[in-house]
């Protein structure tokens, strides 16, 4: 079983969770990336959530950031959520798209951008007990 499952939405959102790769390894945790859109391969997403075996996920998007929630709902993991800079409000709207999810969606809200990244893979160090 992997320890960590990271889903971005996009391959253009590599460059800016590249820094989490770098914190995961130095806890010396698994991890699989992954690039499932929530908007434009949906079945997909819900495939590999239905078949995936991870401790955690680590999600990441800009934007409406659907790929989060939708995530959280599919899974009984513990889900962290990481809001990307990106359009004109510079990851505000994504920040408020994770951190607004419905009750029995729970999804723990990183911050914006590069500290965000960083904390997420901080975070679940410490939920599996890595650090």
């Amino acid at each position: 079983m992997t320890d960590v499952t990271i889903i971005i939405g996009s391959e253009s959102d590599k460059e800016q969770i590249a820094p989490l790769e770098d914190v995961l390894k130095s806890y010396n945790m698994s991890y699989d990336l992954r690039v499932i859109s929530a908007h434009r391969n949906l079945e997909d997403l819900i495939a590999f959530t239905k078949t995936n075996q991870t401790r955690i996920y680590i999600t990441a998007a800009g934007l409406s950031a659907a790929l989060p929630g939708v995530v959280a709902s599919l899974v009984k993991q513990p889900v962290l959520g990481i809001p990307l800079i990106s359009g004109v409000l510079a990851g505000m709207d994504a920040l408020m798209s994770i951190l607004q999810l419905p009750k029995g969606v729970p999804c723990a809200t990183m911050g914006i951008g590069k500290q965000g990244v960083l904390n997420a893979g901080h975070f679940a160090a410490r939920m599996l007990g890595k650090n």
